[in-house]
């Protein structure tokens, strides 16, 4: 007979590996089931994929960019060669298209993600009753607060607490994030000059337009007065513990930090690894989960074991556990509960499929700013992410850019050689523009929809004839609403603050974008990466899947875990909300356990 756990997780990734973390400083016994390959675990291969990425082409800088196709447990986003070309993960029932992708790896998909780590708001969780709305989450930030300062010790945090206290957030009197703040770059002090004591007015009201520094989960300086004067130590490199002290500004954050700075899944991973009561199980796709009629409860998971990526061939086995924690994406988590038709008496599963639709502006300042250095964004506007306006249409973020416009300094030396320009007067040209090109991201709220979501259907299989994600997808009118009037009032009024003469355009038929018209004019939109929704939490079993702690209403066993959970996606980066909200899930779990 199988060893029988404590807790049997599916998914080694951010979420997976926290609740295995609670769980095991507790003494639980846990089984962490990963699909993917250990991969980037190896310190010889995470420098392979960082060889991928400077040398295979600009495709590799996408997001999945640097990382391996696994037809066994495949993602979406994996570019193929020669020319860049994604493979095929996701099925359309829609002609728009979702362009948020995930990766499936030892680690998930904080193998690349960008690392910022703000809170949700207050107003995030009670948009329904602030603004007429969206539903209200079954819990309040003051709720989530202490799981929320538990994920930021264990992602390693930077950020100074005065510069979060926004719209509502509050922190208990004395608290200090892990690390201090990372260091404005020359473009935030340019926009913050630019914009200090500056307004806009949006539907009806006057906004400020204040930059604010963001948290991220990258080591800066460690915080000495952290935990009443205990201090913290920046998280080394998973695997290898002589890297990952100082974020360098190498400018690769995304798809893949060079020194291990950022944090990843693979440090709390490492962690777990030496834990006597923990086993971690990669290449081990679930596939389903068995159900006892009778009680309801989940009796095991069922999993295909490959033992080459690629292979069609695998063994069947199954898990036991007196508790089975679901802690893959939003996407693989329904699929997976599609696929046992299991957790959705509410018909709830699946659906509500949220992500932020992003959009780039861009311009010349009149003076030298020098991008190209540093993180991504260090800094944001973050004084509209909340307002009476969210009434009316979407809150939004602004992201300031570190890095200059896309596609450069290419698509600037294209342009000058087909005027003819060469030589002394390249550089020159070359040295003045790339100096002052600015760009910002605005990345909008989208209001959760029954129909924006995610099914399955016996026609489309991967490689182990497991069901793919099918996916349907549209952006609302609240949504559109916001990105209007970011274009068209929040842009120009920067612009004109700040002095920088607009080079945005949006043709349609752009390469990487999705044009979406609206009210006359087109937009080029993108995903951000931040998939939210389809396994949602409530206050009754009828209109969700989970409740308040995130444990199934219909099988006494099983949690579901992550942003999938989100009723709404506020305008934060997912991650550190889906991070506490699986911690106050670990701690729901020892309650039962006990």
């Amino acid at each position: 007979m199988s060893a029988h756990y404590d807790a049997v997780i599916v998914g080694g990734g951010v979420m997976g590996a926290l609740v295995a973390r609670v769980l095991s400083q507790a003494g639980k016994s846990v089984l962490i089931l990963e699909a993917g390959i250990e991969g980037a675990m190896n310190p010889d291969t995470y420098r392979q994929y960082l060889q991928t990425l400077y040398t295979e082409g600009w495709w590799r800088g996408l997001p999945n960019g640097p990382y391996p196709w696994n037809a066994s447990a495949p993602s979406p986003g994996i570019p193929s060669p020669p020319n860049g070309a994604a493979y095929p993960y996701y099925q359309y029932a829609t002609n728009l298209h979702f362009l948020s992708d995930y990766l499936r790896m030892l680690g998930g998909t904080t193998l690349h993600w960008q690392g910022t780590s703000m809170r949700l708001v207050p107003n995030d969780f009670r948009m329904r009753s602030a603004y007429g709305q969206a539903e209200n989450w079954p819990i309040t930030y003051d709720d989530l607060e202490p799981a929320y300062r538990r994920a930021e010790a264990e992602l390693g945090v930077s950020a100074d607490v005065e510069d979060q206290r926004i719209f509502g957030v509050w922190f208990p009197e004395g608290y200090v994030y892990p690390m201090h703040r990372m260091p404005q770059s020359r473009v935030d002090r340019f926009f913050d000059g630019a914009l200090q004591g500056k307004t806009v007015k949006l539907a009806g009201g006057t906004y400020p337009l204040k930059v604010i520094s963001i948290p991220v989960a990258r080591n800066s300086t460690p915080n000495p007065t952290y935990n009443l004067g205990e201090g913290y130590d920046a998280v080394p490199a998973a695997s290898d513990r002589d890297q990952g002290q100082r974020c360098q500004g190498n400018s690769v954050c995304m798809p893949i930090c060079p020194v291990q700075a950022k944090y990843t899944a693979l440090k709390t991973i490492a962690l777990l690894a030496r834990q006597p009561t923990v086993v971690i199980r990669t290449q081990s796709v679930a596939s389903k989960l068995l159900i006892d009629k009778e009680s309801g409860r989940i009796t095991g998971v069922e999993y295909k074991r490959y033992d080459k990526p690629g292979s069609p061939t695998f063994a069947l086995e199954t898990a036991h556990g007196t508790l089975v924690v679901l802690a893959a994406n939003a996407i693989e988590n329904a699929t997976l509960l599609l696929a046992s038709n299991a957790a959705n008496s509410s018909g709830q599963v699946g659906r509500n499929l949220m992500d932020h639709p992003y959009l780039y502006v861009w311009g010349l300042a009149k003076s030298r700013v020098f991008p190209f250095r540093g993180p991504d964004t260090t800094s944001g506007v973050e004084s509209l992410r909340d307002g009476q306006f969210r009434k009316v249409h979407a809150s939004f973020r602004a992201s300031l850019s570190n890095w200059g416009w896309s596609g450069e300094p290419g698509n600037t030396i294209k342009t000058l050689l087909q005027a003819n320009i060469y030589g002394k007067a390249l550089r020159a040209q070359l040295a003045d523009q790339m100096t002052r090109m600015v760009k910002i991201g605005f990345m909008f709220e989208q209001l959760p929809s029954a129909d924006n979501r995610v099914t399955i259907d016996q026609r489309y299989r991967d490689g182990l004839g497991n069901y793919r994600p099918v996916l349907s997808y549209q952006y609302q009118d609240y949504s559109l609403k916001g990105i209007e009037a970011a274009v068209n009032t929040v842009w120009p009024a920067i612009t004109g603050y700040a002095g920088i003469e607009n080079k945005t355009s949006y043709p349609a038929g752009a390469p990487g974008y999705q044009h979406v018209a609206y009210n006359g004019a087109g937009y080029n939109l993108m995903g951000s990466g931040h998939i939210v929704g389809t396994h949602r939490m409530g206050s009754h079993r009828k209109d969700s899947v989970t409740d308040r702690n995130m444990k199934s209403w219909d099988h006494p066993n099983l949690y579901v875990v992550g942003t999938g959970n989100q009723v709404t996606i506020g305008t934060a980066n997912p991650t550190l909300t889906g991070a506490a909200l699986s911690i106050r899930a670990a701690d729901a779990m020892l309650q039962d356990l006990r």
